[in-house]
């Protein structure tokens, strides 16, 4: 029986190098339940940010003691101190140590084309200010990991210069010698071959591996590191990062443990990753990832009829993994393209008890499938597919109220000030009437607005309900301005979201189907109970 491999380690550096990216953004506070969640789902280290280079992250640091972390160990990132200052007076590192996390994350220069261009002093003295740091911080009481910045890069132009950099890190004190493709542009065949020289010429030391994804390979990059003997596997949650991102940890995690064999987390804790991963993003006010590997949900979605027929019978025809292995779900979409299969499995979801020889499954496919023609898109708005489903086949009520009529009017006052809009409705419910009206920024804001005013004397909960997001498009077809549009609505109410569509000649006819649906599903599931 062969020997079991260690458990390798995961770094997430979601907190500092995640937030580089565009559009991703986190306070101190977010980044507070951010490690919380990633501490849950098991992971060694969590890269808080750097504290020398950034308020917030000093704000983080401070609050940090009240994170009361069960299994990650929270790490502090800085650089190696100044060309013209000594380690004693370096002011990074000195913001390092004020931090209070017991391990530190330090890059260093390991291109000798970096230390010309970039630093302007000799290779020598770049092995100095190496030496130094580290040693101050590992004299100082501080675990440190050296981030070999470009080594990759520094390897292909000067192979002993790059390794000259890690031992002098190694003899200086470093736990761990982290090997950065930092401009995203190795292959993996360079990674392996790269890690496996480390290894061996350092193998007392953790050797680590931080791939950045300019070139579409950073997963791929990081699994060919782990074959050739990494130990510490850093990336981000959903590989969020500088440029093009970092090393996904959402889809090399999975990776190692279910298809390398290595582990990294116990299995109920990899069951959170996909939890985890719409966590990360829903704090940085971001939608969920719709097509990321493993943790997204078209990740096991099938549309296709002979696919969802092939999965009916085994799941393992077209899925790689099990989804239920990393916290995610099987779907099955109805659209056009799928058969009885696909729409036998939503009605048993949703409590019908049809088989397939039943007339009315073949009448509401039909149904489905010309509505679809007309423009329809109910694989991205199940829940207005629900509602019709309900309707056709006798379900549960899900009416709720009758819309009498709307009427919605744009104007602008001057050149320069913004457009408004007022909507005004009338609506029954239970043979009352109620008609109100409504401003908004625009004809659809308004209209939102307009129903949900007239409905929550007789639905108070409509007031927990918001709209998420909202899509227009104009379908394809010859009829210019007098196309087709469809509109795509996901609405929330903090617990769940849901989608609904409309289609109409007139957008705001559209919009009205859409909105509709999406507040009589909200009525519908809250009639459940």
């Amino acid at each position: 029986m062969g020997e079991r491999p260690p458990v390798l380690e995961i770094y997430d550096t979601t907190l500092r190098d995640g937030t580089q990216a565009e559009g991703f953004v986190l306070s101190a506070q977010d980044k507070l339940k951010v490690a919380r969640r990633l501490d849950r789902l098991g992971l060694h280290y969590i890269e808080g940010g750097w504290p020398g280079a950034s308020p917030r992250d000093q704000e983080f640091f401070a609050l940090a003691a009240e994170l009361s972390l069960a299994t990650a160990r929270l790490v502090a990132f800085g650089s190696t101190h100044h060309p013209d200052r000594r380690p004693q007076n370096d002011a990074n590192l000195a913001a390092l140590l004020a931090a209070g996390a017991q391990t530190t994350a330090l890059v260093g220069k390991a291109w000798d084309r970096h230390v010309r261009a970039l630093l302007g002093i000799t290779l020598e003295q770049n092995l100095d200010i190496i030496r130094g740091s580290v040693a101050f911080l590992a004299a100082a009481g501080r675990r440190v990991f050296f981030d070999a910045e470009h080594f990759f890069d520094g390897l292909a132009a000067d192979r002993d210069y790059a390794l000259a950099v890690l031992a002098a890190a190694a003899q200086a004190g470093a736990a761990a010698l982290v090997l950065c493709d930092t401009n995203g542009g190795s292959l993996p065949e360079q990674i392996k071959e790269g890690t496996s020289l480390v290894a061996a010429r350092f193998p007392g030391l953790t050797v680590g591996i931080h791939c950045h994804n300019d070139g579409g390979l950073a997963t791929a990059n990081t699994l060919a590191a782990v074959a050739g003997g990494a130990r510490q596997v850093q990336g981000t949650m959903g590989g969020m990062g500088e440029r093009c991102g970092n090393a996904d940890l959402t889809a090399i995690i999975p990776g190692l443990q279910l298809k390398m064999g290595r582990p990294c987390l116990p299995p109920e804790r990899l069951a959170l990753i996909s939890e985890t991963a719409r966590y990360v993003r829903e704090q940085a006010n971001l939608p969920p990832e719709r097509f990321a590997p493993y943790v997204g949900t078209s990740a096991f979605s099938h549309k296709g009829g002979m696919h969802i027929s092939g999965v009916e019978k085994d799941p393992a025809l077209y899925e790689h993994v099990p989804p239920e292995a990393v916290g995610n779900a099987r779907r099955y979409l109805v659209s056009d393209l799928a058969g009885k299969a696909a729409l036998l499995n939503k009605l048993g979801q949703w409590g019908f008890d049809l088989d397939g020889d039943d007339p009315q499954l073949a009448e509401l496919l039909g149904e489905l499938k010309q509505r679809e023609n007309e423009g329809y898109l109910y694989e991205a708005a199940e829940a207005s597919l629900e509602l019709l489903v309900n309707r056709r086949l006798g379900g549960r009520p899900a009416q709720f109220f009758d819309l009498l009529g709307f009427r919605v009017a744009d104007y602008k006052a001057a050149e320069r000030s913004d457009p408004q809009a007022e909507a005004t409705v009338r609506v029954r419910v239970e043979g009352q009437e109620e008609h109100t009206a409504a401003l908004g920024h625009g004809p659809v804001n308004a209209l939102d607005r307009a129903i949900r005013k007239a409905l929550e004397r007789f639905y108070p909960r409509l007031a927990e309900m918001r709209l998420v997001d909202y899509k227009v498009r104009v379908l394809a077809g010859s009829d210019g301005t007098e196309a087709r549009v469809r509109v795509l609505v996901e609405s929330g109410d903090g617990v769940n979201r849901w989608g609904t569509v409309g289609v109409s000649f007139d957008v705001l006819e559209a919009s009205w189907q859409a909105l509709g649906d999406s507040i009589r599903y909200k009525l519908f599931k809250d009639s459940a109970g």
